[in-house]
Formats: C-alpha cells, structure tokens, sequence
C-alpha cells in the first residue's frame, strides 16, 4: 500500500532510523517539508513544512531530528529538533561546516564529518581530473576517492556544545556514521569509495581518548567487496553485503561484536540486493532487489525480497558452535519470498526497506508508477 500522498516524499535510508520508539510512528521527508505517519491507521501529519533535510528519528525519545538544507557540506548548518507529536521546532546545535550523520542511543552525542581541506581533484559534484562530469554512481564514487580530500569525523556533545575530533585521516574518504542503537559509546563508518580498493568497515569507541578504530571485514581475495553495513537491532551484530568475488558469490555476512563470530548467509544472483535489513528479533532479513545493470547483472532481481535464514549446523552434532581453536567462519543459506514486483521501478532510486518495528511490513520507497511514494507490504501473507 502507498503510505505518502505528496509526489517526491521518502523514507530515510536503510540503516538510519526513521521510528519511534513505541513502534507506532513512521517518519518519512516530503518535497514540502516532513510528515509523520500513524502505522496503525496510515493517518499523515505534517511536521515541518519547509526546505528541509530529515536526519533521524532518535531512539530513546522519539524526537525527530532535521536541518535546512544547504545542499553545501562546506556550509554552516542549524540543527533542529521537533517532537513526533508535533509542536514547535528547538534549536540543538549549530555546526560551521561539515554533515551530522547520526545520533546515539540516548541522544547525548552527534556525529558527522568533514572535509577541511579545498578539493584538489574533484568536486563535489562529481567532477572528475579531466574536467567531465561522472555519469554513473561507480565513476562517482571512483573520482571521489582517487581526490585524496583530508576528511575528519567529529563527534558532537549536545549537553556541553563541545565539539571534538574522533577520527582524522589524510586520504580517505569516510561516510555512513552509524552509533549502534544500544551501546551510546559505540559508531560505526566506513571508508567509502571502490569497495575493492578499501577496507570499508570499521568499529570505533567515542568515549576513550586516542581510540583505535577496529577493521570489521578484511578481505582476502582479489575484487572481493564488502559494505553497505548496518547494526543489527539489538547491538550486538554488524551485517553486510559480501561479495566473493565482486559480482560472483553473493552472501550477507554479520560479524557478532562481542564475541567475534562470524555467520555468512548465501544467496542467488537474483536475490542480491542494494541494501538488506533485519527484523527487531533477528529472525527475518529483507532485500530491496537490484538492476539488470548493477552489480549482479541479476535476470530477475527487481524486487522487494522477504528472507528466512537458515543457519547451517554441524552435520554429526547439530551443533552451531564454533569448535574450540578453530574460529571458523560459519555458514548458512537464504529462503527467499518475493513480496513486491519492481519490474518498472528505476534503481536510480534505491528502495531501501525497512522492517516496521512490530515486524509486520516492509516500508519502503519506489517510483514504480512515477514519482517516488513510500510504501509498506505486509510480510504475512493474506488469508
């Protein structure tokens, strides 16, 4: 079902969330501003009307989080907070230059990054070394990372204002803050750009000075890629896309934070997806499909995909453990549902799903008949 009424309205991206805490709120963006939708009776209500970019939902109070869109990085911003239920804006923060990305678990900390050098050989724009504008995200993303512009994240105290650097790097490119949503202590980013040509995943503590980052994923094979990562609900997990090789063999792969361990599900060419997602319980993953063009040159992959996970045990114990000394990797496969034909969806926009809290639909964002809409598909099937 279409949840949005206003042509060019959105869901936010898949790893950031868009919810209240008690499940009954799903905030999206529209070209006019930002509106709430009730998920028990898909009631709209408007925000904040304006040129606005929608950041976050925070998770402990259900505020929603949102700044003026500049379109600038290098730009000063105001950052405003405005209660789901409605109600006049507040003033959080100001920030020179730079982009907040993400909030913690208790809303005590921002961070975000930043350039703080002049790009010697790329735009931000996409302008490539040779003067030419890059045509596809993979050019994109190529040039971007080739410039070398020195990038810092920072992290930002709400309760004092001060603002101080957490990771500093010369040449990378870095992106896609994440704090996890149960430790306040604990970001998530990666290094962006060729997923081949980085080391993309990384852990970080913001509360310990001098923390070193922790390498989530190291690759172990030419043209091997990893990213598109994202914080299972509870914490404990970080999942990914992983491909072995590029294009080849496809696997959604998840690292257990505390202990180590590694499970990896496989999946078919057709059901690879730009972004996959997690139920609250774990128990379910989603795909959002993919193009005929992208990676998987998938004949079939233009869909809205329901995954049940089935972990592959020990075939003499039946056991899922790890045999001690022997930190193996452990395996499993996907039973895929298709919920939602794309076939006329134009992955220029990606649909980036997301599990309702409850664990009853899938939202997401689709131009199949046009302009893009939000919408939800229930994931058990009618009666």
């Amino acid at each position: 079902m279409q949840l949005s009424d206003e042509p060019g309205s959105l869901s936010l991206y898949f790893n950031v969330n868009g919810y209240t805490p008690d499940g009954t709120t799903l905030v999206i963006s529209t070209p006019t501003g930002i509106a709430t939708v009730n998920l028990t009776n898909r009631k709209l209500t408007k925000i904040a009307t304006g040129h606005l970019h929608l950041l976050f939902v925070g998770r402990k109070t259900g505020t929603i989080y949102y700044e003026n869109a500049t379109g600038n990085s290098a730009a000063a911003k105001a950052i405003y907070a405005v209660p789901a239920a409605g109600g006049p804006p507040r003033l959080v923060a100001r920030i020179p230059s730079g982009t907040i990305q993400t909030i913690n678990a208790d809303e005590t900390r921002m961070a975000g990054v930043e350039e703080y050098a002049p790009p010697a050989k790329v735009s931000g724009d996409g302008l490539m070394r040779d003067g030419k504008h890059a045509q596809t995200k993979g050019e994109m993303m190529k040039a971007r990372l080739e410039a070398n512009i020195p990038m810092r994240i920072f992290v930002l105290d709400l309760t004092t204002g001060k603002r101080r650097t957490l990771v500093q790097s010369s040449s990378d490119w870095l992106n896609h803050l994440q704090f996890s949503p149960s430790d306040p202590n604990l970001l998530l980013f990666c290094h962006e750009g060729d997923w081949h040509r980085v080391d993309r995943i990384w852990l970080i503590r913001t509360d310990e000075d001098g923390a070193k980052p922790l390498k989530v994923h190291s690759r172990t094979m030419a043209m091997e890629i990893a990213g598109h990562e994202w914080f299972s609900a509870d914490g404990n997990w970080v999942w990914y896309d992983l491909q072995t090789p590029r294009g080849q063999v496809f696997w959604v792969a998840g690292y257990e934070i505390a202990t180590g361990r590694r499970l990896w599900y496989n999946l078919a060419r057709d059901e690879w997806s730009v972004h996959y997602n997690t139920s609250r319980d774990g128990a379910l993953f989603s795909g959002d499909g993919g193009g005929p063009g992208m990676v998987a040159h998938a004949s079939d992959g233009k869909w809205i995909y329901l995954f049940r996970p089935q972990e592959m045990p020990d075939e003499k114990t039946g056991d899922h453990a790890t045999p001690p000394g022997l930190p193996l990797i452990h395996t499993g496969v996907f039973e895929a549902e298709k919920l939602v034909d794309l076939k006329t969806h134009n992955y220029h926009l990606e649909p980036n799903a997301s599990f309702t809290p409850d664990g009853k639909w899938l939202v997401f964002r689709s131009n199949m008949h046009g302009a893009s809409q939000v919408y939800a598909v229930e994931i058990a099937k009618a009666k």
